[in-house]
């Protein structure tokens, strides 16, 4: 087995570097998933890996095809969860994918950027709604807003809207983003505080209804406050969004040996800056989890009442819960607004949270690695799997009508592996040493709390 997992890996890497296509990438993760699967010694799985992952650069590059992508997110799975692997090598190995092959492969093309880009902010908020239903198992369905709050913070006074409602020299310069990050983690937590005194003191259904209905509350006034006084444009959104200079950048980049240009300046840039920001998140959520506030949150999601019988305090604990998520979601929502340089209603929809919730649910609640993986992939699902599939449908039975063209059923493909995931594996795909526990524990769905 250790043999035929080599040569495979070593036939992927010849393959890549002398027929890049799809069917090569195919073939690369068949060998990833031998090497995933099979019964392998730790020296040889890790040297598989290693091949992988520099196979999978090398496609990327030479073909610029995005299943090369999808293999780097499977190598940085099985970094993350096949036991054996020295930590040395993990770190290595994932800092290599993150730092030289993604951006190598964006270089050739330039949608792998805007691929990592969107995967690394619904990362963030993934695991900031990880804190609110997978730690504190408080379900919300209005995540978005706390999107839209940060967005518009930096929206409207990084563009001319300002000047529609107060004096000032507007736009501010593009340096003032990063202060503005700052300050929507403060409004989105004061947001989270408004909506959550009210709805927090519900449970369950009601909850969810609840948060439902004030996160559309929000997209509902960016879509109207363009009268009396234009705050938000309305329906049109706010364009021109400024972004942040970056000759420093440039400058450093250049110092290293690489060369920008204007097609790439700002998608490294932003790759980069958003890798830091959920490098800070990981952070922060590693420590939540270990601290009394962590335990605190696991203690009410499993049981409110003995919560309440040990002396935590139900709603402060909540709160907190909930603005901790928000701040994280409003963050990415500045990220978002100056890396597209527009902003409109129509991003912060009921859609936008229950996709982010499914993030959390495929890569298991209160799972760390899991809600990165399930924002990795849903979001490649969305912007990159069913669109090629179209396409090619589209070019391949050009007689078929639009009406059962693959990427209209988007909301139909994510309904259904929500379904088949709680039928096959309502832990999620890399679930919570807890959960995992639970499941175990009890086959049926029950809990211990209500065994």
């Amino acid at each position: 087995m250790n043999a035929l997992s080599f040569l495979l890996s070593l036939a992927y890497l010849g393959l890549a570097f002398l027929a890049p296509s799809p069917v090569s990438h195919l073939f690369g993760l068949a060998a990833l998933g031998v090497t995933a699967f099979l019964r392998l010694s730790p020296t040889w799985r890790t040297l598989n890996l290693a091949l992988l992952t520099l196979a999978f650069t090398v496609g990327l590059m030479r073909s610029g095809n995005t299943l090369g992508l999808i293999g780097l997110v499977g190598i940085l799975v099985a970094l993350t969860t096949l036991p054996r692997i020295p930590t040395g090598i993990r770190v290595l190995l994932a800092l290599a994918i993150l730092l030289l092959s993604v951006p190598m492969a964006g270089f050739a093309n330039t949608f792998i950027f805007e691929l990592g880009i969107q995967i690394g902010i619904y990362a963030a908020m993934a695991l900031g709604l990880n804190v609110v239903v997978g730690m504190a198992g408080l379900l919300d369905l209005g995540y978005a807003a706390f999107f839209a709050v940060g967005a518009y913070t930096w929206a409207i006074f990084g563009s001319e809207q300002a000047k529609n409602f107060m004096q000032g020299n507007f736009p501010l310069p593009g340096e003032y983003m990063y202060l503005f990050m700052g300050i929507a983690i403060v409004t989105t937590a004061l947001t989270g505080l408004v909506i959550g005194l009210p709805a927090l003191r519900l449970r369950g259904d009601y909850l969810a209804i609840v948060t439902l209905g004030l996160g559309e509350v929000v997209r509902i006034l960016a879509n109207n406050l363009d009268h009396p006084i234009n705050f938000t444009n309305g329906p049109q959104g706010i364009t021109p969004v400024q972004r942040p200079p970056i000759d420093w950048f440039r400058q450093l980049m250049a110092t290293l040996g690489v060369h920008l240009d204007r097609t790439t300046d700002y998608q490294l840039f932003f790759y980069f800056l958003v890798l830091l920001m959920i490098g800070l998140v990981v952070l922060v959520n590693v420590n939540l989890a270990n601290s009394r506030f962590g335990r605190a949150w696991v203690a009410i999601r499993e049981d409110e009442v003995a919560a309440r019988s040990m002396g935590i305090p139900l709603l402060p604990t909540k709160l907190l819960a909930f603005m901790t998520g928000a701040a994280f979601s409003g963050v990415m929502g500045v990220i978002f607004a100056a890396q597209r340089t527009f902003v409109s209603p129509e991003s912060f929809t009921l859609l936008a949270s229950i996709t982010i919730l499914g993030m959390v649910i495929l890569g298991g609640m209160g799972s760390i690695p899991g809600a990165i993986l399930g924002a990795a992939a849903l979001t490649i699902l969305n912007l990159d799997v069913l669109k090629t599939f179209s396409e090619f449908v589209r070019t391949s039975l050009p007689q078929i009508p639009n009406q059962v063209d693959p990427a209209k059923y988007e909301r139909l493909v994510f309904g259904l592996i929500l379904v088949l995931m709680m039928i096959f594996r309502p832990e999620g795909l890399i679930p919570e040493k807890r959960h995992k526990a639970e499941m175990a524990a009890f086959p049926e769905g029950k809990q211990g709390g209500e065994a």
